[in-house]
């Protein structure tokens, strides 16, 4: 063998080690992100596929209905409807959302669709805790919100993000606690809007907090970005809430770029197989 050729098959040689290599990086990589949503960490999935406020996770953690929350074609299966007076879903008590904790990753996500969005006041979509310790997803002068606060503890005074919305459309939203500790730092309290990063911006763990859990209204007292600090049954939600989930992990853009996928395609019944499609994929992982 000539050394020309011996030259030519070390290259092709270490060609393919390298592609060989990047290959095996780049899966690596992407079972790193995909990992995120650990199903070990999930503490409520609120689908309303059945139309009911059943928790379909392992978890069980079923709510309640307040009023007569209506069941209706969603973007994901079936969603419910809220009056925006008088329904709502009351959420039991759970460690894995406001009993336990510390809880140092969190997150919270909702698709919605607003029919008024100049309503006047709050329009809650999920909210925990009370003035002391809490996190909201809400609506107010055509913007969605999410909020956190422990102003116990480390003295977090709260920490509100927001974008804005279109009437009768559906959007998702999220908040995201990542790697958080004992201390207020920045850039520990997420908002993430259709699927991409909004903003990030000061937070800190969230501690144990005793008041209700609620979807569609606020149950027991929650704290608004204007300092608002509204009592029981209150910001009734108008239109349709799909998907709730709350885990105890922080998703990462991967994660979200999947969830909110819905919202790139067009209707006419395929919402629901790609939708389960994305489903068996995450499974796979």
């Amino acid at each position: 063998m000539t050394r020309q050729n011996s030259i030519k098959i070390f290259d092709k040689s270490l060609t393919f080690s390298l592609t060989v290599l990047i290959v095996l990086f780049s899966f690596l990589l992407s079972m790193q992100v995909d990992a995120q949503r650990d199903e070990e960490t999930v503490a409520a999935n609120w689908n309303f596929d059945d139309g009911s406020a059943k928790d379909s996770s392992t978890t069980g953690l079923n709510g309640t209905f307040v009023g007569n929350p209506r069941s209706d074609t969603g973007i994901v299966g079936k969603a419910l409807t809220f009056n925006g007076n008088s329904d709502g879903i009351n959420i039991p008590d759970s460690p894995h959302i406001n009993t336990g904790g510390p809880y140092t990753d969190r997150t919270i996500a909702a698709f919605f669709k607003c029919t008024d969005i100049t309503k006047t006041g709050k329009q809650v979509i999920f909210q925990e805790g009370g003035a002391t310790r809490g996190l909201c997803i809400y609506v107010h002068a055509g913007s969605v919100y999410v909020g956190g606060w422990n102003r116990a503890q480390y003295n977090w005074e709260g920490t509100w993000l927001s974008e804005r919305i279109k009437a009768n459309h559906w959007h998702h939203v999220a908040l995201v606690l990542r790697d958080t500790t004992d201390k207020v730092e920045n850039d520990k309290f997420e908002m993430w809007f259709d699927g991409k990063l909004a903003d990030a911006d000061k937070g800190g763990q969230l501690y144990s907090h005793t008041n209700n859990t609620s979807i569609g209204y606020v149950t027991q007292k929650s704290i608004f970005h204007d300092g608002t600090q509204d009592l029981s049954n209150v910001d009734w939600f108008t239109g349709s809430i799909d998907e709730v989930i709350v885990y105890n992990s922080a998703f990462v853009s991967a994660d979200f770029n999947k969830i909110a996928q819905p919202l790139n395609v067009e209707p006419n019944g395929k919402f629901t197989t790609t939708w389960g499609h994305l489903k068996s994929k995450r499974m796979e992982h």
